[in-house]
Order: structure tokens, then C-alpha cells, then sequence
């Protein structure tokens, strides 16, 4: 049986999240908190097998942080970052403190308990790139270029200007991409596209 501590400030989720776990025949919940900052003291408590970690908790309190400092105290308790955010950063944050795992919510119960599973067994799961998919193979030159800017956060102005393109070849391009992609706004696939490991932070600095 997988002991799970909780740690969700949103009431709603965190009592959904209770329910469903508590249902599986082989995982049960030790205990909930609203604050990553209750959860060291709740591990010695409870000695739970598994932290399922909000990045962001109560009063704005890190996950994160809590997380390196659960792994140096409880090196045998698995973490797996939980989050609604799509920021890629908080993917090597989590890396570099320990946790075994990253979730990100929409990803639906099944995957949920799927990355749990995992996780125990010491298969870390963490989103990355998808087999058939390849920036390389998808789009051509200028349209990595519009990307790659796009997912650092510059305006199309800021992009026109950098690239030494006109408006209107921005905009070709930007609808090129949307017409490969199937997504009805840049921003959109920019999320989806760091999330999947397509752009790597290493490579919008």
C-alpha cells in the first residue's frame, strides 16, 4: 500500500485528489496539508511513502523549497511535483531538489496514478519529448526562429524587429505554424511546445 501525503492549497482539488487516491486498491492517503511549509513536520509524523507536492501552496509557500528539504531529511520518500502552472522552469527547479516526478493537473487521474506507480517502483516521470514529434522535422528555419522568440516572451514587434522581418512575414509564419500545429493561438503551442521538451530552457537563454 502507497501512503500519500497531500499537499494542495486549493480545498476543491485537494478533496478530490483525497477521494480519488483514497479509492485505488493500493494506495491510501496518510494526510493533507494546504502548506508545503507543515509537510516536514507531517513526514515525521505520518512517514508517508509518497509527497504528492503543489509547486505553489498556501501564503505562496514553495513546494519546491520544501521539497529539497524533505529529500535531505527523508531521503526514502518519493516526491512527485504537482502543478497547473506550465512555466518550464519549475521543471529544472524541481530536478535540482529532488523530486522524483512532475505532473502537471490537467493531465487527468489515470496519469496521475500512473506517474505514483512509477515513481515507487524508482521510475521518475517528467514530461519530455514526445517520439514523433521534432521541431527540426515539423518546421523550417525561420518558423524555429519565430518559436524559439515566441517562447521567451517577445512581443511580435520584438520579433519582427530581431529577426529583420516585415509584419506581414511574421504573420505568414505565424500562421504556418498554427496551420501545422492545429492550435488557434501561438502562445498556446509556445506552452505546449516547451512542456513537451521541444524547447529546452538551455536553448531560450
Amino acid at each position: 500500500m502507497i501512503k500519500i501525503l497531500i499537499v494542495e492549497d486549493q480545498t476543491m482539488l485537494r478533496e478530490s485528489l483525497e477521494r480519488v487516491i483514497g479509492g485505488q486498491s493500493d494506495m491510501e492517503v496518510a494526510g493533507t496539508t494546504d502548506d508545503a511549509a507543515k509537510t516536514p513536520e507531517l513526514c515525521r509524523q505520518l512517514q508517508p511513502d509518497l509527497v504528492l507536492m503543489d509547486v505553489v501552496t498556501k501564503d505562496n509557500t514553495s513546494g519546491i523549497t520544501y521539497t529539497a528539504q524533505i529529500r535531505t531529511e527523508f531521503p526514502n520518500i518519493k516526491i512527485v511535483i504537482m502543478t497547473g502552472f506550465s512555466e518550464i522552469t519549475f521543471i529544472e527547479e524541481a530536478r535540482k531538489a529532488g523530486a522524483q516526478s512532475y505532473v502537471y493537473k490537467n493531465s487527468g487521474y489515470e496519469h496521475l496514478f500512473y506517474v505514483i506507480r512509477n515513481t515507487m517502483i524508482g521510475n521518475g516521470v517528467y514530461p519530455g519529448p514526445e517520439n514523433h514529434l521534432s521541431l527540426d522535422a515539423q518546421f523550417n528555419e525561420k518558423e524555429i526562429a519565430v518559436i524559439r522568440l515566441v517562447c521567451k516572451g517577445k512581443s511580435r514587434t520584438e520579433i519582427i524587429n530581431e529577426l529583420g522581418l516585415s509584419e506581414a512575414v511574421v504573420k505568414r509564419i505565424i500562421s504556418a505554424i498554427l496551420e501545422k500545429t492545429e492550435f488557434d493561438n501561438i502562445m498556446k503551442f509556445a506552452i505546449y511546445a516547451v512542456s513537451r521538451g521541444l524547447i529546452v530552457p538551455e536553448n531560450l537563454k
